[in-house]
């Protein structure tokens, strides 16, 4: 069964959509197509513009045409005064909240595509002069547009596919798990974020974790030691994959020296302390391993660092390999 598809951007960067057309399939229309998906429209990337696309919308928000999976990118312009006018879908005279709203009550699927659409994101950061929401949370808390009670009519409440941008592989994969109906709401974690990543740590994976085990921590931004100490990162309580599956096969935040700030997380645009800087109470980082109780922590950090080796601690502070790693027999046969 062919399942029609309708991507709409709100208020945002629109790097999803860039982080999309990363994705590993060399072929992504033909890869969804494979699935059965079929991209109806997407205001990026589809040849139909101005009458057409409003008509289709239209089709779709009438229940004239089937509407299996709507995604949202970008956070929710309720503003001014909850009229939604501070985004207003071009050549239809009505707010972009109002066209998602009714697209969202006929949609089998309702995702959020990154944390502005999930959660309300950079775009609702600081004092948030045009109301920025979430789809189903504003913020940490549920409500958003549509409200904490929301379902689409496959029985789901949003599905929120957190990232600062996304992954591309979390969105495809989860329109695939869609696709072969093998999604529910059991592979949703507690604030709606797929499972297939969500139940991975960044930690996981990390290149620097020689480090993060011996306490060796960098203490500048071209330091090849641990970030976590100093530096901000949040890669042992951040829910997402990246490390295990790295972006464009390559890459993630930590491997390209920049610290975890927990992206996929409601409200990770206000910390409460600069990003790149750890803050710590007696010396000790406030944000420790999520399922480590401090004691732990704090003896195991001990006991870790009197026993770093000598090329893990001068390395960590260097932004080269310095001490290079000692040439013995391992004494197998």
């Amino acid at each position: 069964m062919k399942l029609n598809l309708v991507w709409l951007q709100s208020g945002g960067c629109g790097g999803c959509t860039m982080s999309l057309l990363c994705s590993d399939a060399r072929d992504l229309f033909g890869q969804l197509r494979d699935a059965s998906i079929e991209v109806l429209w997407h205001p990026a990337l589809s040849e139909q513009t101005g009458f057409e696309a409003i008509e289709m919308l239209q089709a779709c928000a009438e229940g004239e045409m089937p509407l299996d999976i709507l995604c949202i990118e970008g956070a929710l312009l309720r503003g001014p005064r909850g009229t939604g006018r501070f985004h207003m879908m071009s050549g239809t005279g009505k707010p972009m909240t109002e066209w998602v709203s009714r697209l969202a009550a006929r949609a089998r699927h309702t995702l959020a595509i990154g944390s502005c659409a999930a959660y309300g994101g950079i775009t609702a950061a600081g004092t948030n002069p045009t109301d920025a929401c979430g789809l189903q949370y504003d913020g940490t808390l549920r409500g958003g547009l549509l409200g904490g009670d929301y379902r689409s009519a496959g029985g789901l409440p949003v599905i929120n596919v957190a990232g600062c941008p996304t992954h591309p592989g979390w969105v495809t994969d989860t329109l695939l798990s869609l696709a072969l109906g093998g999604f529910d709401e059991k592979d949703l974690d507690p604030v709606g974020r797929p499972r297939l990543y969500a139940d991975q740590l960044v930690h996981h994976g990390c290149a620097r974790n020689e480090y993060y085990e011996f306490k060796a921590s960098a203490e500048k931004p071209s330091d090849l030691g641990c970030l976590m100490e100093n530096m901000g990162c949040k890669g042992t309580q951040a829910h997402a994959d990246c490390n295990v599956r790295p972006w464009n096969g390559v890459g993630s935040c930590t491997k390209g020296g920049y610290a975890c700030i927990s992206c996929t997380e409601p409200g990770f645009e206000e910390p409460g302390h600069p990003f790149a800087r750890t803050p710590k109470i007696a010396g000790i980082p406030i944000g420790l391993p999520s399922d480590m109780p401090k004691a732990w922590f704090v003896a195991l950090a001990a006991l870790s660092k009197s026993a770093t080796p000598r090329r893990v601690r001068e390395n960590a502070t260097a932004d080269h390999l310095v001490v290079t790693p000692a040439v013995r027999k391992t004494g197998l046969k």
